[in-house]
């Protein structure tokens, strides 16, 4: 059986139309079958995204990718500067060396 994929604005909609239907008296257990998903995924659902806006699910889908990026662009960097404090002739020629090798300087000379 295929897995279905539901966007965030889908999936609040599908939320909203539940609270409708259980405050008219329906169970959970109905309303999933109705929805096609299970109950888990409903309160797995309800516990994600119970109360949001679709602008505020947007929103953090957004804040989520962004924060992949600069995780993704830290480790990066924090691999060059491991990389140039280790010393290697060659690598050392690199922009991002020299200013890494810049900054230890002034350091030292402040500290001193």
């Amino acid at each position: 059986m295929s897995r279905k994929r539901y966007s965030p604005e889908k999936i609040i909609g599908m939320l909203r139309e539940a609270e409708i239907v259980l405050a008219l008296g329906m169970t959970v257990g109905q309303i999933c079958r109705e929805l096609s998903i299970s109950e888990q995924t409903y309160y797995r659902w309800r516990k994600q995204y119970g109360g949001l806006k679709v602008s505020q699910a947007k929103r953090i889908k957004d804040m989520e990718r962004e924060n992949a990026r600069l995780k993704k662009a830290v480790a990066e960097l924090t691999l060059d500067k491991v990389i140039c404090l280790e010393g290697s002739p060659i690598v050392l020629q690199s922009p991002i060396c020299s200013i890494i090798i810049n900054q230890r300087l002034q350091s030292k000379i402040i500290s001193k």
